[in-house]
């Protein structure tokens, strides 16, 4: 119970915990912490405060600190030393280089030539000492490059009163070198300046630093808009797309709503094509099978009509030929008298009979046709 009363003691209240929250978010920005996370831990949270005091926004303690500031000033003053070496041991090849041109495609007086083959040897004899002397934290018990040693490569300096010609001219020529190099670069800055005179020339060099310091802030401050711009553009590409997600959910909802709403109507209109075509290719079938018993029931009459004819045509020839008896009889009794009526009445009902059965087969004939 009293641990339970120490961590609720430890809590502070609203008012404070905004601000403890705020501290603490301040304190450590780099840590991807929320007031909700503060909130919910509220321990963690004091403990972070506490430790705000002993570290600084990077996470490094108050000594760290101050030893990694001194080692990069270290650092920093290291860094110049080597580059004004490096800057003038380029500059003396430029202008070596330079003397080497000149002399190719023309004359150059004996004194310029000798201040230049003096430069180029104190150059490579000051090279080759470096490269010899050993660094503080090589083994001093190395053996020598090549066996030799720095005072062995000492004695291939030039004379001494050539050295010191070398010296009295070098100040003017480095200044005349650096001076045309500066001029170059105002040059290319503003490229109409190039015919401007020598002494106007040198006033605008004067604050040439000043405006390519601003120059590069100014891009240094593009830069920082740039990619807070890019930041923003990532941001509400996030949102645009997943707004654009949202709309996609809501329009495949519509369309599938739409779709079972129309469903039912297009399978209403199905079912009446369907219908349809059904009685279409029933209506067909019927005609094909009343045409298929029509043919039947044609060539059914057909046949019995032939029978038919074949025996009026055979009643017809036998009444012909009994007519034809009949007639023999009249001609041969036309002597004599009451038996004459009898054939006579026996013709009249022969002829009518076979003027009947001419009269059918006739009819009969056409019908057939």
């Amino acid at each position: 119970m009293m641990s339970t009363y120490d961590d609720s003691a430890s809590v502070p209240s609203l008012g404070k915990a905004d601000d403890l929250h705020q501290q603490v978010l301040a304190s450590f920005p780099l840590c991807q912490l929320t007031e909700e996370d503060l909130t919910q831990h509220p321990l963690f949270c004091k403990l972070l405060a506490t430790l705000s005091q002993h570290v600084d926004r990077t996470g490094l303690t108050v000594t760290l600190k101050k030893e990694l500031e001194k080692a990069e000033r270290d650092l920093q003053t290291q860094r110049l030393s080597w580059l004004c070496s490096e800057s003038m041991y380029r500059l003396l090849q430029e202008m070596i280089q330079e003397h080497c041109v000149r002399k190719h495609h023309s004359t150059v007086a004996p004194e310029d030539d000798t201040f230049y083959e003096t430069v180029k040897q104190c150059l490579v004899v000051a090279q080759c000492v470096r490269q010899l002397d050993p660094s503080a934290t090589a083994s001093q018990d190395q053996p020598p490059v090549l066996g030799l040693s720095a005072q062995q490569v000492l004695e291939l300096m030039p004379q001494e009163q050539d050295v010191w010609k070398m010296k009295q001219r070098l100040p003017r020529e480095l200044e005349k070198h650096l001076k045309k190099k500066c001029f170059s670069v105002l040059c290319y800055y503003q490229p109409e300046w190039e015919d401007e005179s020598e002494g106007l020339k040198n006033m605008k060099l004067s604050r040439l630093s000043g405006l390519l310091e601003r120059e590069k802030k100014k891009a240094e401050s593009l830069k920082e808009k740039s990619r807070e711009s890019a930041s923003l553009l990532q941001r509400q590409t996030h949102c645009y797309l997943s707004e654009l997600l949202g709309c996609i959910q809501i329009l495949q909802s519509l369309i599938l709503d739409h779709r079972l709403k129309a469903q039912k109507e297009l399978d209403r209109k199905k079912i009446d094509y369907f219908e349809a075509k059904c009685e279409i290719i029933m209506q067909k079938i019927r005609a094909e099978m009343l045409e298929i018993q029509l043919d039947t029931y044609t060539a059914d009459t057909i046949s019995a009509h032939k029978k038919i004819r074949e025996k009026l045509e055979t009643e017809l020839n036998a009444s012909q030929l009994e007519k034809q008896s009949v007639e023999c009889k009249l001609s041969s009794f036309e002597i004599f008298g009451k038996e004459f009526e009898v054939l006579a009445e026996e013709y009249s009902r022969l002829r009518q009979e076979i003027d009947t059965k001419s009269w059918a087969l006739k009819e009969f004939s056409q019908h057939t046709d």
